[in-house]
């Protein structure tokens, strides 16, 4: 296989910067541009040892740069293979000229991902773990951080090969079956099958609605703001903000599309969505406006609904009903907010027709109380975390492959609870078993794995 290089670290100057090279002539090309002072080689070393020298030029002796180097020999290194890291100054300069020296002396530059793509074809790590490696490159908080390094020490992998192990085992018995048919003879307990598969269907459904959960999580939980025209919902994003990111004006239905900006209060990131008024309307662009707004409300996990405290009562039951088939309370969180407190205090309108898990009472305009209501965001979005031990579907890619499982094993269930012959029971359960090996890797077409780690870093 052939010898890849790549700078690892950021683009751009800094202090440092760190260039890879990976491949049974990863050491031999760093020799031959490097020399120790005291005349010790890269192959003289151990594996985790280091040693100091300087990068220079074959031709003519001109020392490019001061390095460290790290010397990592297979199998014990990222990628299995040997690997070279060399520590350079950042000076992008010196990077490049590194770099193109490498490569004159025999590397290749490495493509986007291929270290992780070797490591998984070295056995180093499965699919899903080199993908939670890119996860944890790009988490933006610590609930990403923590999933994306369960997934890599092989949480997900560890059960999805259990499952799948005991439901081929059960497998091979009812292809064993076939065999002696003309005997009618039952080498698969249809009891512990059932068992098993509902345990095992009950799971895989378990981490495919964990996924709404760990995209929120990982791209940030998503917060609509939503309310009647005027009850400024564009000021509270604003506030929110703490930039006029939002049009403002006191003319009706101002906002016709939704605006989206993302924040973070904590150690949560949110994705604040302010939205069209919600009314009755003939007019045909506020229509869709509103429409929009209703589908964003569908989705969020955690509304801010907005209200004026000096809403008409016709108002508040207006919006109460329109919201009545577009909030979900079992799965979405209403944070009541009534704003504008700072032009009434009696509060007359009865607001009990909305639905309403908590509120607050805020002025979005000179900033009353939106100190609880930051509370009360991290408060919330911090509950819609799973328990640390919990396995997160953070992967659209793992979803999908659990949602085939789920139907395969549907399918097997409904076979057995049939009667139909093990034969076709049987080509249900390989769908259900390739549908979870894809998430480990144990199947992969070369097409998909070149998609998985196209995303990946350049590096990584």
């Amino acid at each position: 296989m052939e010898t890849i290089c790549a700078i690892s670290t950021a683009p751009g100057m800094g202090a440092i910067a760190l260039i890879r090279l990976s491949g049974n002539k990863s050491i031999s090309i760093a020799d031959s541009i490097f020399r120790n002072p005291s005349g010790r080689s890269i192959a003289a070393l151990k594996g985790g040892q280091i040693i100091y020298g300087n990068i220079f030029l074959p031709s003519d002796d001109t020392i490019i740069d001061e390095v460290v180097i790290s010397l990592f020999r297979a199998p014990h290194s990222f990628t299995g293979e040997d690997t070279v890291e060399i520590a350079c100054h950042g000076s992008t300069h010196i990077q490049r000229r590194i770099l193109q020296l490498l490569i004159d002396s025999g590397a290749r530059l490495a493509r986007p991902g291929e270290f992780s793509k070797r490591a998984f074809l070295n056995g180093k790590m499965d699919l899903s773990q080199t993908e939670a490696v890119a996860d944890l490159i790009a988490s933006k908080n610590e609930a990403a951080r923590r999933i994306a390094m369960q997934q890599m020490k092989g949480s997900l992998s560890t059960r999805l090969k259990e499952l799948r192990s005991k439901i081929v085992e059960f497998s091979s018995l009812l292809e064993l079956e076939l065999d002696f048919s003309d005997q009618d003879v039952e080498f698969a307990d249809r009891s512990q099958l059932r068992l098993l598969l509902s345990e095992t269907d009950n799971y895989v459904l378990h981490l495919a609605r964990s996924f709404s959960l760990g995209d929120a999580i990982k791209n940030g939980i998503p917060v609509a703001i939503i309310g009647l025209p005027n009850a400024g919902k564009s000021t509270l994003l604003n506030r929110l903000l703490g930039e006029d990111r939002a049009i403002v004006s006191d003319i009706p239905g101002t906002t016709r599309d939704s605006i989206e900006e993302t924040i973070h209060m904590g150690d949560v990131e949110l994705r604040l969505i302010d939205t069209a008024g919600i009314r009755h309307t003939t007019d045909t662009i506020e229509s869709i406006g509103i429409e929009r707004a209703l589908n964003r409300a569908t989705k969020a996990m955690v509304i801010l609904l907005l209200v004026d405290v000096n809403s008409s009562q016709n108002d508040i039951n207006s919006l109460s009903s329109i919201l009545k088939n577009h909030i979900n309370k079992e799965q979405q969180h209403i944070l009541l907010v009534i704003n504008k407190i700072d032009t009434n205090t009696t509060h007359q309108t009865d607001l009990s027709s909305l639905p309403c898990d908590e509120k607050v009472c805020i002025s979005a305009l000179d900033g009353q109380g939106m100190e609880q209501l930051q509370e009360a965001l991290v408060r919330i979005t911090m509950t819609r975390e799973a328990d640390n031990e919990d396995i997160i579907i953070t992967n659209a890619r793992h979803y999908e492959a659990l949602i085939r499982a789920h139907e395969a094993l549907t399918r097997v269930q409904q076979g057995i609870e049939a009667n139909i012959s093990g034969e076709f029971i049987s080509l249900d359960i390989h769908d259900a078993t390739d549908a979870l090996a894809e998430i480990t890797g144990e199947i992969s077409s070369q097409e998909i794995l070149n998609n998985i780690f196209s995303k990946f870093c350049i590096g990584k």
